[in-house]
Formats: structure tokens, sequence, C-alpha cells
């Protein structure tokens, strides 16, 4: 747009058509800047918007009276951040990191939400900003963060349980994905009720059996614990044991149906259920345990496994029969042949898809040696990752991650 055109336009007494000129691309900086402070929120709305505002209209809209201007300023630049160049030069990443430090101290709970939100999954921003909003008083401010943001260290989240008094914050940092045996420990200590109970219903948490033995202690008392405890994964037998001591018959019933426990452990659990039910488990017990076994063969998730398999012994598995699957939307053989081909615990692979945080997603689908192409459509179609977190390939084809990146992704699973 003519440059006199533009300048006309913004000092139209009309609203509407400042408001067209606020909207469009190619609009000069300085214009946009001029209109960062126009009268009508509508018009700084658009601004606030606009990816082509320049950098330094940032710190004016930041300060705006308007909650609504500043919610979609923390959006926008929420969003831009990670893509702007990292080199101390760049005066816009340094405005632009100044924006959101003064949003993330909002007076209003509902910015500082949405700033956590947008930037819970991003991995090239200052690790301080997210620290901060992972200390925020408020929940809905500080959970997002503290589930899913992988730039907070082990140290960081062993200081946010230490001090917190939030069970809210803790359970938040229960339930993530690859979550190490040193913050579980950390959590553990603090007996919180809500907080065990997803940590034990987090099958990618590491758990050291000492842990484990200092949570039974306090177990009987805490019903909550009961249920994630008799599905919890590699369930040592020594623990299996004191479980059958205290959990209801139903729950009991189902740790005695386990089939991956040892031997002399599934024994005695079974003797305490006889002892504690009444009843004999004899040839008709085991006979409604190989039906039990006969219907799980054919849930479609069993079916999906035999499945992909079959493709596997039959070298027949690639990039174009994973991508046919997503395209008929066939979630159990895609999730499958992830498991199958990447050697990688399904639990895994279900917290990052519920995380829909694309760099994990793209690591995972790299490890089962499927193409980035792949690695998109699993992104989008199965994982349902929002347009502006989705990690997209590189030169077309390309993963736009090094394997050495890759594989810290990886770590961040616990893989």
């Amino acid at each position: 747009m003519d440059y006199e055109k533009a300048k006309a336009l913004a000092a139209s007494e009309d609203p509407a058509v400042r408001l067209q000129l606020a909207k469009r691309a190619d609009t000069q900086p300085e214009i946009l800047y001029y209109l960062a402070v126009d009268e009508a929120e509508e018009v700084r709305r658009a601004i606030a918007e606009n990816e082509a505002t320049p950098a330094h209209a940032y710190l004016l809209l930041a300060n705006d009276a308007s909650e609504e201007v500043r919610r979609r300023l923390a959006a926008k630049v929420a969003r831009l951040l990670p893509d702007m160049p990292a080199d101390e030069a760049s005066k816009a990443r340094e405005m632009a990191i100044q924006t959101l430090e003064l949003l993330a101290q909002d007076e209003l709970t509902r910015i500082r939400a949405a700033l956590s939100e947008a930037l819970k999954s991003a991995s090239n921003v200052p690790h301080h900003l997210v620290k901060q909003l992972a200390l925020d008083v408020e929940l809905i401010v500080s959970a997002p963060v503290l589930q899913f943001s992988p730039l907070l260290t082990d140290d960081d989240l062993r200081e946010i349980v230490a001090s917190s008094a939030q069970s809210g914050a803790l359970t938040a940092i229960a339930r993530r994905v690859g979550l190490s045996a040193g913050v579980s420990d950390a959590i553990a200590a603090t007996r919180d009720v809500s907080a065990v109970a997803s940590l034990l219903a987090n099958d990618s948490a590491q758990i050291r059996e000492e842990t484990l033995d200092l949570i039974l202690d306090a177990a009987p008392g805490n019903e909550a614990w009961h249920e994630p405890l008799v599905h919890r994964p590699n369930l040592p037998g020594k623990a299996a044991k004191r479980i059958a001591g205290f959990v209801a018959a139903s729950l009991l019933k189902l740790l005695a149906g386990r089939k991956d426990l040892p031997a002399d452990a599934l024994a005695e659990v079974r003797q305490v259920m006889e002892r504690r039910l009444d009843v004999k488990l004899d040839g008709d017990a085991e006979e409604e345990a190989a039906d039990k076994d006969e219907q799980e063969s054919h849930t479609p998730m069993a079916e999906a496994e035999a499945k992909v398999k079959k493709l596997i012994k039959d070298r027949k598995l690639d990039n174009d029969v994973v991508q046919e699957a997503i395209e008929r939307n066939d979630r159990n053989f895609v999730l499958q042949a992830l498991v199958l081909n990447g050697r990688i615990p399904l639990s895994v692979i279900q917290k990052a898809m519920e995380a829909r945080n694309g760099r994990l997603i793209t690591a995972l689908v790299w490890r089962a040696k499927f193409s980035m192409r792949t690695a998109v459509m699993v992104q989008r179609d199965i994982a349902r990752v929002p347009p502006r977190m989705m990690l997209n390939a590189r030169n077309g084809t390309d993963y736009p991650m090094s394997n050495p990146e890759l594989e810290e992704q990886l770590k961040i699973l616990g893989l």
C-alpha cells in the first residue's frame, strides 16, 4: 500500500476504516505502531493480532487498558517467539521477551493463564519466563507449564514440590510424561493424596521400589491410591503381596488376574484372595480367566496389534501403510505401529498424544523409523496438535531436528 494513502487512512475518523488498515499484512510498520494507541479498542485488538506489527509496539500493547488486547497480544507473541532468531543482536526477540515478562506479571489471572497455555510446550523460550509461570500462585496459570513444559529441570521441579502447598501444582507435576525417579521421590514424600494418586497412575513415571514401599506404608488409609496401585505396570512381587492385604474385593480380583506378576507373588496374592473372600480358586476360575483372555484378544487394539505384527513379519510395514491408516482414522493401528516398530511402551505414546506436543510426537515417529511426512500426519490427524504447536518438515521432507535433538526429546519421555 502506498505510504501516503496508508497515512491518510490511519487518520480517518471512521474506526471501520482504521480497523481494516490495522488488519492488513502490508501496512507499513510505522503506521501499525501509530495505530497501537488508537482510541478504538477493536483497532488495537487487530494490531495486537497482526503479525506485521513491529516489536517495539508490543510494550505499548502489553500495558493496554483492555484485557482482550493484552490476551491477544500474549497469544501472538508466545506463538512467534520460539521462531525468532536467538542471536543477541535480535532486538525483536528482546522486545518480545520483555513483553512476555510484563504479561507474566499481569494483574489479571486470565492473561497469565493464556500465556502459560501458549508456552506450555515451547522449548525455544527463556527458562526464567517459564519458571515464573510455574511458580504462579494461581493453579490455572502454573498447571499447564508444570505438567508439560520441557524447559523445567528436575531441580526446578523438586524445588517447586518442596515449596508448594498447592495440591493441584503437585498433581500437575505428577502427571508429567517421563517423570524422573528423583522427582517421583519428592512427590511421594509429600503424601499428598491427589498427587500420589496421579503419580501412581502415570505409567511413564519412574518410581523406585523403595519409594513404592513408602507409598504402601500409607496406602491402606488412602483409598484413592488403591486402584492405580493395582494397575501399576512392572509391579514388584513384594508390593503386590502387600497390596493384596488391603484393597477392596473387586480390586483384589483384578490383582489376582494379572499375568505379569512373578509366579510366587501371584500364588500368594491368590492365597490372600481365597482367605479374605472365603473362595476357592479352582479349575472354573482358571477357565473364566482363559475366557477373559480370549475376549481381550478380540479387542480393537489387540486386532490392530496382530495386523501390525504380521506386517512387520512380512516386512511390509512402511510409511505408505501407516499413512493409509491415518487417512482412514485407524488410531489403534497407528499406535501399534509406533509401539512395535519403535519398541515404545503404549502408555508413553498415549501420554505424548494427550500432551499434544509436536516435538515429542515427532521424536516418537522418528524412533519408529517412519518419515517426517508421517510425523506431520500423526501430529495433525491422530494427536490433534494445534497448528501453532505442530512441527513441520524442513525442505519439504526432512526432520527439522537433528538426531541429538530428537534423542533429547526421547529422554524427556524416559526412553
